[in-house]
Formats: structure tokens, sequence, C-alpha cells
């Protein structure tokens, strides 16, 4: 049985981190929401309650049932589990008169304690609570002070039980990674066994024994979850799987004849579909978001359908679904309401009655690449950057045409290829340029134009949550522009969106 950590999601924005930093451990984790608890089991070696953006003052405070945990297995809470742990165990958790966000520096550590050694007496931490643990039950003893949180951390004697007020898991904590280390480790006792490659032999036998001599069918999209779920089917089941490959007409330049030729070099079964004219027909007149990106996902449904069905005997779909998508879904604030449609090939309708795989289901995006690279997938697709599932088609401002598709096409290349040749692209998580339903004034020789704005936008991310602009050179700017205005006809103006996610978004669209 893999061993694992629970954490227990109290709904803050930290959660994944917290996850992601016991997994850079090598030690596997699950997040579940507080009131969901899984049935434990003997792989469980720990558990880590998570901040929350709620109170434990609050009358409806949230209150997970730890009675199998508490004294049974470590226990780690985290700002919110904490004061949970103080406020209802006997202590008193109170409005902080000072509001504490942000940096802080512990001025007493108790090195001599299991969870802070190796913690240094200044070590810089990371506030973020409203509330403050203003006392503590008896059996509690402090083991870490800020000079304005006495009760930084705490332990409960004779339990394997701690509470810390600030996130251990931000890279503000500038020794949180060596906290999570002594608590998942040297506390739990996990022997950081989960890598790429354990979990590649384990997904291949539990696929094996999953799938059996059934046929499968995946659909690609050229991008990095779906190369790696094909590879890893593919090393597992060879030749009963399927691949399709659909050109909607609003992939980059060239991109559905290279990723084609990248995939048969890999030996997978792909077969291409050339459905541009459909595509187009359908979307023709659609302006709206949202009616655009329904249009390009239930078209895509039906071309898929009609070439899974010439598959005699399909029981399987395959989907690229990673870890994020999973706990979006079953998140304590439950499913996002503002998820846009045909955010992945999921969603594919009842009328398919295909049972699924999902076999990157437990990997955040970062670990697919890491996986991928143990696969030997190449550089070119595992360091691709993402690009949306509607395409081209929500980088367009308005209606979509093949001309505006064209248009598009060329001044994304020259972007994406300068990038490339500047020894930028590797910089940048994801780049892309939008055709804006605008026209400005330009003169070119004698002539004045009317013509298109385009919108360059280079984005730094871990995993798309969150994002800032590139602050990219501005001779590369200078070059790229002028590039697109002399060779792209159509187009007479470029602006580059130095805007930040949150407030903006990464697509326009």
């Amino acid at each position: 049985m893999t061993e694992k950590i629970l954490i227990l999601d109290f709904g803050s924005q930290y959660t994944q981190l917290i996850a992601r930093r016991v997994r850079e451990l090598n030690v596997y984790c699950e997040i579940h929401p507080y009131n969901k608890i899984p049935q434990l089991d003997s792989g469980i070696k720990g558990v880590i309650l998570s901040g929350s953006p709620f109170s434990v003052r609050d009358e409806k405070a949230l209150k997970p049932d730890l009675g199998k945990i508490k004294g049974k297995y470590p226990l780690l809470g985290v700002c919110y589990g904490a004061q949970y742990l103080a406020h209802f165990y006997g202590g008193l958790v109170a409005q902080s008169n000072t509001r504490e966000y942000g940096r802080a520096n512990l001025d007493f550590v108790n090195s001599e304690n299991d969870l802070l050694k190796n913690i240094s007496s200044n070590s810089q931490v990371w506030m973020s609570h409203g509330d403050t643990i203003s006392a503590i039950p008896d059996n509690y003893k402090i083991i870490a002070s800020t000079l304005d949180v006495k009760v930084a951390a705490f332990q409960i004697s004779g339990e394997k039980t701690w509470g810390i007020q600030f996130h251990p898991e931000v890279y503000h904590s500038v020794e949180g990674q060596i906290l999570l280390k002594n608590f998942v480790v040297s506390i739990c006792g996990c022997s950081q066994s989960w890598t790429p490659d354990s979990f590649i032999e384990t997904t291949i036998t539990d696929l094996k024994k999953k799938i059996a001599t059934d046929k499968v069918v995946l659909g690609l999209s050229g991008g990095v979850d779906s190369s790696v779920a094909a590879v890893l089917l593919h090393k597992a089941i060879g030749a009963q799987l399927t691949c399709i490959f659909v050109d909607n007409g609003l992939l980059r330049k060239n991109e559905f004849q290279s990723v084609l030729e990248s995939y048969k070099g890999m030996g997978l079964n792909v077969i291409g579909v050339d459905a541009k004219d459909r595509f187009y027909s359908e979307l023709k007149g659609a302006t709206e978001p949202e009616m655009k990106r329904k249009i390009i996902g239930r078209v895509f449904i039906e071309v898929f359908d009609a070439e899974a069905h010439k598959i005699e005997d399909v029981v399987w779909l395959a989907q690229g679904t990673i870890y994020p998508d999973v706990i979006e879904s079953v998140s304590v604030k439950g499913p996002s309401a503002t998820i846009k449609s045909h955010h992945n090939v999921g969603g594919l309708p009842d009328f398919m009655k295909l049972k699924i795989v999902e076999p990157l289901n437990l990997l955040f995006k970062d670990e697919v690449r890491r996986v991928g690279k143990a696969l030997n997938i190449s550089d070119s697709i595992l360091g691709r950057h993402p690009f949306p599932g509607p395409g081209l088609g929500i980088r367009i401002l308005s209606d979509v045409t093949p001309e505006k598709v064209r248009i598009l096409q060329e001044v994304d290349d020259i972007f994406i290829q300068g990038l490339k040749e500047w020894n930028l692209y590797n910089d940048v998580w994801q780049a892309g340029a939008m055709l804006l339903p605008v026209q400005s004034v330009g003169v070119m020789g004698d002539e004045r134009t009317y013509e298109n704005v385009v919108a360059l936008r280079a984005v730094q991310s871990t995993d798309g949550m969150t994002a800032d602009w590139v602050h990219l050179p501005y001779d590369f700017l200078a070059k790229i522009s002028n590039n697109i205005i002399n060779k792209v006809k159509g187009v007479n103006r470029v602006v580059y969106d130095i805007s930040s996610k949150p407030p903006a978004t990464i697509e326009w669209e």
C-alpha cells in the first residue's frame, strides 16, 4: 500500500501549495475536504490541517471530525488548523489587535522539538491571519514565538500533534521546507520513495489490470498532459490504444502537421482528423466568448465521437485530467462557478457510453512533466507552453473567420519563434497573441492605413492559478513588433499586455 500524507482542506488558497511541497520531498499526499475524510488505512502516515479564509470564532466555523485522527496519527495544524486545535480543545482564539500578514521572524525557537529541528532562532516565516491564539490548554506547550505572536507554534504534551500559526509552504517562510521535512519524514516516517519512476511502474501495472484486453481511445491535443497520458497507456496496453488528434482550424501555424510527425516518432497509433471547415462553418457569426467555447466543444465532441465509432469495440475513453482539476471538483467551496466550458476533453456526453480512465489524475502539472521526462518524451513536447482547448478561437476577440485565423497564426508564430530564438521561451510559462476587435490608423510608406491591432501576452506562473506578466526586453519587443507589422498583412499596431492575474486572466476571453 502506498504511504501517504492526508491533507484536510478548509478552503485555503495555499492548500495545493502544501501538497506540492510535500510531494517535492518524494512523498505522496492527497487533499480532501475537511468534511469528507476518506477511510483511514495503514497507508496514511500523518495528517495536515490546512489554513482557511474562515474564522474558528464564527458560529458556522468549519469543524472536522478528528476523533479517529488526533492522538492516533501525527497531526500538524497550519494557521486555521492550529487555531482549531487550540480553540476547540480548551484554549482561546481572539481577534488580533493588529492583523498579522506578511513576513515575521521567530524570536524564540525550541530547536530541541522534533518539528523545529534545524530551524534557525531568527527564521523568517509568513503570517496570514486576523485571529490569534491568545490562550492554550494546560497540556499544550509553546515551541516558537514571534515578537507579536506568543503562540507561533505549539505541541500537545504526550501527543504527536502540533500547531503553527504561520505558513511553511510559501517561499517567504525561508525554512518552511525544513519544517515540513521534519514532520513528513522524521515524525511521520515517510520513506521518500514516491518518484516519477515509481509512479510510472505502479501506474502501468494498474492500467494493465484495469483495462486488460479492452480497447481505449484518447483525444490528443499536442499538449503535455494528453501526450504523457498517451505514452503511459501505450506502455501498458500497446496497440489497444488509438489516439485521435482533431484539427479544429484554431491551432498554431503548422501545428497539426508538426504534432502528427512528433507522435509518429513515439510509436503511437494516431489518427489525424482535418475538421477545419466544419468548425469555421459552425462558428460563423458567433462573437460571445462562452458561445464560441460551447460551439467549439460541441463540434469537437461530434467529430471525436464519429471517429471513435469507427473503431470497433472501444470500452474506455482516456483523458489527461490532472490533480488540480480533481481537487476543484470536490473543493470545500464546491465546484467553481467560474470554470469555463471546454476546459479540456472532459465532459463528453452520456451517449458515448465509455468508461473513463485518467492515468494522470494524481499529478500536478510540474509532476506530469517530470514523469514525461522519465518516459523519455522529447523536450519539444514537455516544454510546450499551455494552450487553451478552444485554441485561437478565444484569442480572436470577435467572430472567427479563416482570414482572422491566418492573421493570428502568423503573428503568434513570429512571437513564439522569436522567444525561442532569443532564448526566452523557457523563461515564460505561457505566451500568445490576441487579435483585437479594434482597428487603428497607421502610416506605411506614403499611405495611410486602417488595420488591425494585436496584443502580445507573456506570463510567468506555476499552475495558472495566479500569473505575473513577464518583463520581456524592450529591444526584443521592438524587434517582434517590427517583424509583425512588416510581415503580416492586415496588422499595423502591436501592444503588450502588462496585466497580472488576478485581477486579469491569462486569456482575454
